[in-house]
């Protein structure tokens, strides 16, 4: 059940992922650029003019859910504020998609700034999120209940009344809520006191969410030609589901399973360049622009709260932008997804055509839904800050250059992803944590996965450059009826192993927790770090080149560093992270205690939230996971449960 609870998430996200690579390479096989062209140039100017003020509408509707829920924590924060840290939070965490940039982590920074207590933040957090799951409940459950036969998702089979009664218990779900806050004011769940808005907030959320979603896909339909039998009720749903699944697949921008879902439930009103137009132009409105604008007005903002960073810059590149990873990250896996999308479209004549025939196979379908493949296994990589995730990623990219140009694509998509190579080059110095592949003595089971993922490598190259199945991506081949059984069998089994293996080595190296004895006792010391006398700590961890390091203490289910991490700069974060990583082997959740300002953007990566301590050597914080060590640690808090 623990195993469960900890993948399952994870492992539904990848089948969703795959099950839309799927469809849009499905959907992509015999399209053009030029039927995509030409279905954005029918696009009529009213049409572009309606999505921008719907797009203006729907993030002025977003903005009132973070005003709310400040007035909901008990702290009403002014329009203008909650108006910034809204459309900030939302544009980077609809973009980004990673736990470490959410929009959680985004409130964090601008409610901290402004006066709010970690609790209070807690609750905004909760109140926005628990908010977008009202409204799409409540739009849900209408358009099951109205039109239940809009959804091709579950089959024809499925009898309408069994929709319908999946649409009233939606209902039912946002009725208790309602219900709840009227005649309830607070309740416990796993120990932790929940407390509701009132009636009238539960009212107000759920009108306000429903309208947030339906202005949101209204941005999408004043896109799409006008067809008969397509109401706006109609593409409500699609678009819900559709939305629904992006948001569970955990990728940045729902890229693939979104548009895969939104691709299969128009399949039926709509031509595919028509749909394919429509979705790109509305990511142009909706996630790209608001993206850039989001990231302007947060690096102001940023520049404004901490000036004196800047003078630190080049000693702390890599640490200070605590974002600066996961859009390393979101940046591969666009590029990935560019590319297997790229890889589905037909190969134009172009002036490298001829020139060696090994370079024109290498551009097939096939050989780049590889790469492809690879680049998303290389963008998890580089989430960990593995240096050899940031190799990987640099070469593949380059590869994806090469195979773009080779396809005859414009130049400017050759220069996405020499700009995204560009670009994740720039940032070595965050990637900087050794693989187990480089830092352990060879194992055999490293040395089992290196031969897979060459064996693999081989056998799917030999199967690219027959040419016989050019036209098809690796796992096209693999549910492919005209390929032989085994050769399918051959390439599915290729392929699974050689991500699998890729995967398999791109893992952090195990770092040891050192017992605390008299000689790590004396090397905390001239580090400078807290070092208790022996028997007031159960261990130590250092950094990736031992120059920095702390102790700590095992408590049941926690285990609790004793300040910062001492020594050298960059170590001192290193050395966060393999404490991290000892935790998850160990089952345990990290947290640390009396640790400073500084480093407190690593912290937040790792998922901890800060709460002031009483001290006279300045500002001291508890750093922990909120939501299930808070009460644990709770004595180490000043005033107990009146400090959260």
């Amino acid at each position: 059940m623990a195993l469960v609870k900890r993948h399952g998430p994870t492992v539904f996200g990848l089948l969703l992922l795959v099950a839309a690579i799927y469809v849009v390479q499905r959907e992509f096989r015999n399209l053009h650029w030029s039927d995509i062209q030409g279905a954005l140039h029918s696009t009529p100017a009213h049409a572009l003019w309606g999505a921008a003020g719907c797009t203006l509408l729907a993030y002025l509707v977003l903005t009132a859910y973070d005003r709310l829920g400040s007035v909901y924590a008990g702290h009403p924060v002014s329009y203008a504020r909650t108006s910034l840290a809204s459309f900030v939070a939302y544009s980077l965490a609809n973009n980004l998609g990673f736990s470490t940039v959410s929009g959680a982590a985004i409130r964090y920074r601008f409610y901290a700034a402004w006066g709010l207590s970690p609790g209070a933040i807690a609750k905004v957090v909760a109140f926005t999120s628990l908010t977008f799951g009202l409204g799409g409940f409540a739009l849900g459950g209408l358009v099951l209940v109205a039109e239940p036969e809009v959804l091709p998702f579950f089959g024809d089979g499925t009898p309408r009344w069994v929709m319908q009664a999946a649409g009233i218990a939606m209902w039912c779900v946002v009725g208790s809520y309602i219900l709840l806050a009227r005649f309830v004011p607070h309740f416990r769940m796993f120990g932790h006191q929940i407390d509701l808005p009132g009636f009238r907030m539960a009212v107000a959320q759920t009108a306000l969410a429903s309208a947030d979603v339906a202005v949101t896909a209204l941005i999408f339909w004043m896109l799409l030609p006008p067809v008969e039998g397509l109401t706006f009720l109609h593409f409500l749903g699609i678009y819900v589901l559709a939305l629904s699944a992006g948001i569970a697949a955990n990728v940045p921008g729902g890229i693939g399973v979104f548009d895969g879902a939104v691709l299969l439930g128009l399949s039926g009103y709509l031509a595919a360049p028509v749909v394919i137009g429509a979705l790109l132009l509305f990511r142009l409105y909706y996630y790209i622009v608001p993206l850039f604008l989001a990231g302007l007005l947060f690096a102001g903002f940023e520049a404004s709260q901490r000036r004196h960073v800047f003078e630190r810059i080049s000693a702390e590149r890599g640490v200070a932008i605590s974002f600066e990873v996961p859009a390393m990250a979101a940046l591969a896996v666009i590029a990935a997804m560019a590319l297997i999308v790229i890889g589905a479209l037909p190969v134009k004549p172009n002036a490298l055509d001829g020139i060696l025939d090994l370079l024109d196979d290498a551009a097939n379908h096939f050989a780049a839904s590889v790469v492809g493949s690879l680049l998303l296994v290389a963008a998890y990589g580089l989430m960990r800050r593995l240096a050899i995730a940031w190799w990987v990623t640099l070469v593949l990219l380059l590869n994806g250059a090469v195979i773009t140009a080779l396809r005859g694509e414009p130049w400017w998509l050759i220069g996405l992803f020499l700009m995204i190579a560009g670009v994740i080059g720039s940032a070595r110095g965050a990637f900087y944590r050794r693989a187990r592949l480089t830092a352990e003595p060879l194992t055999k089971e490293a040395a089992a996965a290196i031969a897979a993922a060459a064996l693999c490598g081989l056998a799917l190259a030999t199967v690219a450059y027959q040419g016989a199945y050019a036209d098809l991506s690796w796992w096209g081949l693999v549910l492919s009826a005209d390929a032989p059984p085994s050769l399918r069998f051959a390439v599915g089994v290729a392929g699974v192993l050689l991500l699998a293996a890729a995967g398999w080595l791109l893992r952090p190296a195990r770092p040891p927790a050192l017992a605390y004895d008299a000689e790590v006792r004396g090397r905390l010391a001239a580090l400078g770090a807290m070092a208790p006398e022996i028997g007031g700590a159960d261990g130590a961890v250092f950094g990736e080149a031992g120059r920095a390091g702390f102790a700590f203490v095992r408590r049941d289910g926690i285990w609790l560093g004793l300040g910062d991490p001492a020594g050298e700069e960059r170590d001192r974060v290193s050395a966060i992270w393999r404490f991290r990583d000892i935790c998850a082997r160990a089952g345990v959740d990290p947290a640390f205690w009396r640790v400073g300002p500084e480093l407190l953007r690593v912290y937040s990566d790792i998922g901890l939230t800060p709460f002031p301590l009483a001290s006279d050597a300045g500002p001291r914080f508890l750093v922990c996971r909120a939501e299930r060590d808070l009460d644990a640690l709770m004595p180490l808090l000043p005033g107990g449960a009146d400090a959260a």
